[in-house]
């Protein structure tokens, strides 16, 4: 693609990027067929071909967004699907992600966008407000439908609501900063992100992450002053608080880094791990980098821990299928593919995959909150697919997805509580469902 960008703009480092990103697309509509909103919509705007197109001329001009560039660009999951399908290399990640920033810089939302973002900026990424917020969603649902279905404003309330869980876990003490120790010799030393709405609707992954790796002999170390891991805030164009979130944590893990030493740190979010995994790239101007960049190599989803520790279950093959979802950010994100399902077919479980696994559950960090209409829409088709394939339960790897995917005839649950189960943890809520389910 043949870029036109004048000197004086290539001076700024995320648009001296994207002209490096751009020219790399070849206009070839591979990335179309793969793209879940073009899928739905069937709009050549609503594909990666089409807002690179987009994108292109607005950052070129170096005009404000308009309300139709915002549209496309706003509908676009960051399943990052099409770098998956892309054989040219384009790396759409980074080219959308300046242009999310781009947008919020120069595009002037309606009030009810920016109450809307604003909220989500300030209470998803911290545990205490979330919870809070969560209560007081309970409280709400049952006037979801008194809001005006016909405001853009009172559809993302009603989907709000209806994603808040009717029931909240206590918070676990497991996930306060502490360190935990291996059981038996240690045979090495980790950090764990503990992460945001995670440890407020499911804290029993971290418990079970925590379980495993200290009976395989690995220490966990919950550092002090990390949190959420930016991606929230990042993916909406929020450049600034994205970049405080991630600064926390990279100075929190640095200490640990320079300290004792980490052979990992472990991220069970798939979604967060796409975001620390690139803590490099953000940071590459910043005086941080050097820092930042050790922090991305340590980085790894906890099915990289497992495997690179030596996972080993100790139970029975329980006689139970799982319907593997792969997560957008842990496949196409990160591109672990394989190892999940490997890991639960050595644990005794039988994996089905779905069809269109490629396809994204409309999830999506926020999307769902923001896209209610296609999110749902989403949603419904891979629940079918997930359905069709005659397995007792879903396993994913992302705690957006398994809350996308709740509520349905098959329980979900996290792979790491599977995978805990079976090397000597508890039993997860889940498999008593799916046992149920299965002998009704």
């Amino acid at each position: 693609m043949q870029t036109n960008f004048a000197p004086e703009q290539l001076k700024d480092p995320d648009t001296r990027e994207s002209n490096q990103i751009l020219r790399t697309c070849v206009h070839c509509g591979m990335c179309t067929a793969t793209c879940p909103t073009f899928l739905l919509l069937g709009d050549e705007l609503d594909s990666p071909r089409g807002r690179i197109y987009l994108i292109k001329d607005m950052l070129e001009s170096g005009r404000p967004a308009t309300a139709e560039v915002v549209k496309h660009v706003d509908r676009c999951l960051s399943c990052l699907s099409c770098m998956t399908t892309c054989p040219s290399g384009v790396h759409y990640m980074h080219l959308v992600d300046h242009a999310r920033r781009y947008i919020e810089e120069t595009y002037d939302r309606p009030w009810h966008e920016r109450l809307l973002r604003r909220v989500l900026s300030s209470i998803l990424p911290y545990p205490a407000r979330f919870r809070a917020a969560i209560s007081g969603a309970r409280l709400g649902r049952p006037l979801a439908g008194l809001m005006p279905g016909g405001h853009v404003l009172g559809r993302r309330l009603q989907a709000m609501l209806k994603l808040a869980p009717g029931a909240l876990p206590p918070p676990s003490p497991m996930q306060a900063p502490q360190v935990h120790r291996a059981q038996g010799q240690r045979r090495g030393r980790v950090a764990l992100l503990t992460g945001c709405a995670q440890q407020v609707l499911a804290p029993s992954i971290n418990e079970a992450t925590i379980r495993l790796l200290t009976r395989m002999g690995i220490e966990v170390v919950v550092t002090k002053e990390q949190g959420c891991c930016g991606a929230l805030d990042h993916h909406m164009g929020q450049h600034d608080p994205a970049m405080r979130l991630a600064r926390a944590n990279i100075q929190a893990w640095s200490r640990e880094i320079e300290g004792e030493g980490l052979d990992g740190i472990v991220i069970n979010t798939s979604g967060c791990g796409t975001t620390v995994k690139d803590y490099g790239f953000m940071f590459r101007e910043e005086p941080e980098a050097e820092r930042a960049a050790k922090v991305s190599a340590l980085a790894m989803d906890v099915s990289e821990a497992l495997q690179k520790f030596a996972y080993a279950p100790v139970r029975e093959a329980p006689g139970l299928t799982v319907a593997y979802h792969s997560a957008c950010s842990l496949q196409h994100g990160q591109k672990i593919t394989a190892l999940p399902k490997q890991l639960l077919v050595k644990a005794g479980f039988a994996v089905k995959d779905p069809a269109e696994p490629h396809i994204c559950c409309g999830s999506a960090g926020t999307y769902n909150l923001l896209q209610p209409e296609i999110a749902g829409q989403l949603r419904e088709r891979k629940l079918s697919n997930l359905n069709r394939t005659g397995a007792d339960l879903i396993a994913a790897g992302n705690i957006g997805c398994l809350t996308q995917l709740g509520g349905d005839a098959l329980p979900v649950v996290h792979t790491v509580e599977l995978l805990d189960w079976m090397a000597g943890g508890p039993e997860p809520a889940a498999i008593g469902q799916a046992r149920r389910a299965k002998a009704a």
